[in-house]
């Protein structure tokens, strides 16, 4: 519908959402996953509903929450915030971290966030050898810089689709990217 979702737009998945969220569960449910861990809104939640009523262990966190966009969220995205956002990402890629919508966040507060949330979730899946993450795009795009070590200035080198699957492997405190940016499951979708 073109309406700016973020962290303050809890709404649910339309039927092409659903239809992704089936792909990707009939591609990955063989995986022995040992916790979904997803943001608090409801989207994600829908989106690993199935792996969750498999009974995999269910954890939200709020660091996984996506990006507040202030006052835009609720709006069509039409011209004139479009340009805003346009501005605001080309800001983010020029390394100024610090700017946001009105009433928005900015990367580094995400980042403050997002480091909360790592440390959390390593506690929690203490031992776990599969960790099923559900997130939303920009923030999934800042999450992967901050496990890289990269400054989110390149949050835009991280493609992003919804259901789409990166796989990241945990090895003593490093991160590493395994899978990047997998959407084969995605193949006989129509949008």
């Amino acid at each position: 519908m073109g309406i700016v979702q973020g962290r303050g737009v809890n709404s649910p998945l339309n039927d092409h959402g659903i239809l992704q969220a089936k792909a990707f569960y009939e591609s990955y449910r063989h995986i022995p996953f040992d916790h979904v861990i997803t943001s608090t809104l409801l989207r994600t939640h829908q989106t690993v509903e199935a792996f969750i009523q498999d009974g995999i262990p269910w954890v939200q966190h709020a660091g996984l929450d996506e990006i507040s966009w202030g006052i835009y969220e609720g709006k069509h995205q039409d011209e004139e915030i479009a340009a805003g956002f346009n501005k605001l990402v080309e800001s983010w890629i020029g390394g100024d971290l610090d700017v946001c919508v009105d009433e928005g966040e900015t990367p580094n507060q995400m980042k403050i966030r997002q480091q909360t949330a790592i440390k959390d979730i390593l506690e929690i899946t203490e031992g776990d050898k599969n960790v099923l993450i559900c997130m939303h795009g920009r923030a999934m795009r800042m999450l992967l810089c901050l496990l890289t070590n990269q400054s989110y200035s390149l949050m835009d080198t991280f493609p992003h689709t919804n259901t789409a699957l990166y796989k990241v492997d945990y090895n003593e405190g490093d991160f590493d990217i395994d899978i990047f940016y997998n959407i084969d499951h995605l193949a006989n979708l129509e949008e």
